[in-house]
């Protein structure tokens, strides 16, 4: 039977801005640093968008999106050059937006994506340069009467424009793009790219067709989304309204969306029918482009490690499983805070036919355990518990001198305090117990207070040794050193 989800296929692109991580605007000296600034106050005559002003380019962002276009396999234009994209709208100061039109920047590259063990390589058509808009704030006098405030501190903020060929085919695989491409542009340190604070911003395109077309449906373009989530539940819906239309002989629409995340659907914006002049022309204002291959290959040298590279580099240097590698590399601070913790000296004393692999356990198990409750990000908690400090603490636990469980309580408190490992054990007396006298006396208590276990251990039910362990492990506090405990007890059930 030929089932809607069989019936057709679904085409998405998407179109990512990123606001790059300069310290000024794009066309003029103010401070990009408007997220927490008092409204209208990163502001001048150039970005207020006045007669007579005259803009000039940011190398910084010029080189910043040459450098994404490297890592992402585009070709890099040897002249470009920016044109006026003219239209009109409330937070646009001057009444067109400059931008880059028919030679963009970068080229054709691309992007592999996994999706479920299946590596999908997604087009890359351009990357562009541009200037962003100015951002309104909706508001409602005491009579619920709406109304708007302008604020151009975002005004001319570098922005750049990743476009991606209609290569993908599910909204997983939609997701699954956004996150790598996002993933790659922090590794490159050229944008924060947070969804949640606009600095990071996907406009989709989806349509459908029947299964061995080869015609593009009509496009629909769904905006107003800033989470991954939000962009899978924003593409699967319109996906499900596509094919029931399609199935009910409605037409489909070429408009633009948006995405209402509080009722989980899309609900129609503009109509897109026909397209909109936007009077493109070179801008007057800013002299073309040459791009050297000398500047090209200067800003080649100057990239990091990239996130699949480093990934492939843990697991054939470090033997680690493609899991952990994906976790570890999954942000470059991460990954460089866990190679930090393998340079420390100390490391040399934790056994070397475990030691990468404990580190590893720890770094992505207790240390983003603590990250996740607290909120914070690497970052923050490397102030409070450097790679020196946490690798001692390994090593406390590889010589014995506390066990692994107590050591997740004292990472705790070394994030919490500051302080260093070894002031909080002996502040706490959480010193493991070695001693086979002392741990003698907690094996008989435990042994004289279950004797059902002890019954069922006799009978050949040996698992309940780790019952027991338990039990010694509660009563001496969590200080016992569970390896020693359970060959007492094994000695003392076989001796009857």
């Amino acid at each position: 039977m030929v089932t809607t989800m069989t019936k057709y296929e679904t085409v998405i692109g998407l179109e990512v801005h990123v606001q790059l991580d300069t310290k000024s605007k794009m066309f003029c000296r103010c401070s990009t640093d408007y997220a927490s600034a008092e409204p209208n106050t990163h502001v001048c005559p150039v970005c207020l968008g006045m007669p007579g002003v005259l803009p000039t380019i940011n190398k910084q962002a010029v080189e910043y999106t040459i450098m994404s276009g490297l890592a992402l396999g585009c070709d890099i234009a040897p002249f470009t050059k920016f044109d006026r994209k003219n239209y009109a709208y409330p937070d646009l100061m001057k009444g067109y937006q400059i931008s880059q039109y028919d030679q963009p920047l970068c080229g054709k590259g691309f992007l592999d994506i996994n999706v479920d063990g299946v590596i999908r390589r997604i087009g890359i058509t351009r990357i562009h340069l541009e200037e962003d808009v100015a951002k309104l704030h909706h508001e409602s006098d005491i009579n619920g009467q709406p109304y708007s405030l302008l604020d151009i501190n975002r005004s001319s903020i570098p922005l750049m424009e990743v476009v991606s060929e209609p290569d993908m085919r599910t909204p997983e695989e939609a997701r699954q793009y956004l996150m790598k491409l996002r993933t790659i542009m922090r590794y490159l340190g050229v944008s924060t790219a947070n969804m949640e604070e606009g600095s990071f911003r996907c406009d989709a395109n989806i349509s459908i067709r029947p299964v061995g077309a080869t015609e593009l449906g009509a496009k629909v373009e769904v905006k107003n989304m800033n989470s991954f989530k939000a962009v899978f539940s924003a593409l699967e819906y319109e996906e499900v309204r596509q094919r029931k239309m399609a199935d009910e002989g409605k037409k489909i629409s070429q408009e633009t969306r948006g995405w209402q995340d509080e009722k989980c659907q899309t609900v129609s914006q503009r109509s897109k029918e026909f397209a909109h002049d936007y009077r493109y022309f070179p801008e007057p204002d800013l002299p073309p482009l040459h791009i050297s291959c000398d500047w090209i290959e200067d800003i080649r040298a100057k990239l990091p490690e990239l996130p699949e590279t480093r990934k492939e580099r843990f697991i054939n240097g470090y033997w680690l499983s493609e899991y952990d590698a994906s976790l570890l590399t999954a942000s470059r601070e991460l990954a460089d805070y866990f190679e930090a913790v393998l340079g420390e000296t100390d490391f040399q004393n934790i056994p070397q036919d475990k030691g990468v692999k404990e580190v590893a356990n720890w770094v992505v198990g207790s240390v983003n355990s603590i990250m996740n409750t607290g909120g914070a990000d690497i970052t923050a908690f490397a102030l409070k518990v450097s790679p020196a400090s946490l690798c001692h603490l390994l090593v406390l636990v590889s010589a014995g001198k506390v066990n692994a469980a107590t050591a997740k309580a004292v990472l705790e408190d070394m994030y919490a305090t500051g302080q260093n490992a070894e002031a909080i054990i002996e502040k706490k007396g959480l010193s493991q117990i070695s001693d086979s006298s002392e741990l003698v006396a907690i094996a008989k208590k435990v042994l004289a207070d279950n004797p059902k276990a002890v019954a069922e251990y006799n009978e050949g039910k040996t698992q309940v040794i780790g019952f027991l362990v338990g039990q010694m492990m509660k009563q001496s506090k969590g200080r016992a050193n569970p390896n020693i405990a359970m060959e007492l007890l094994k000695k003392a059930l076989e001796e009857g």
